[in-house]
């Protein structure tokens, strides 16, 4: 368990099931710093960048409809917009993709 391949090229591209464990804000945000309102947001959208489980924790955040603090580098504002325009999508798969699609095309 853990994580599975995203890929069947055999590659190091994985999916973290258990990403709440290596997500950046667990070793450098107190958890009050990630639901604040306004201005403050950027500042707690500033510790999604270049965490390893970025997308994992968008993929739950929008999945579950979560409406308050940053998750994956975004905003309940950016997320409610998201949702409001495929509210029946399946966030995972649809990240899973892009992230897959982005690494084939950089590769």
């Amino acid at each position: 368990m853990g994580v599975r391949p995203i890929s069947q090229s055999g590659d190091n591209d994985m999916w973290v099931e258990d990403w709440a464990l290596r997500a950046a804000c667990r070793e450098t945000a107190k958890p009050d710093e990630l639901f604040v309102r306004g201005a403050e947001q950027n500042q707690a959208k500033q510790v999604c960048q270049g965490c390893p489980v970025r997308t994992e924790c968008l993929a739950e955040a929008l999945d579950n409809q979560i409406e308050w603090g940053v998750w994956g580098g975004m905003t309940e504002r950016e997320r409610r917009a998201l949702v409001r325009r495929h509210p029946s999508a399946s966030w995972r798969k649809i990240l899973e993709t892009a992230r897959t699609r982005a690494q084939t095309a950089s590769a």
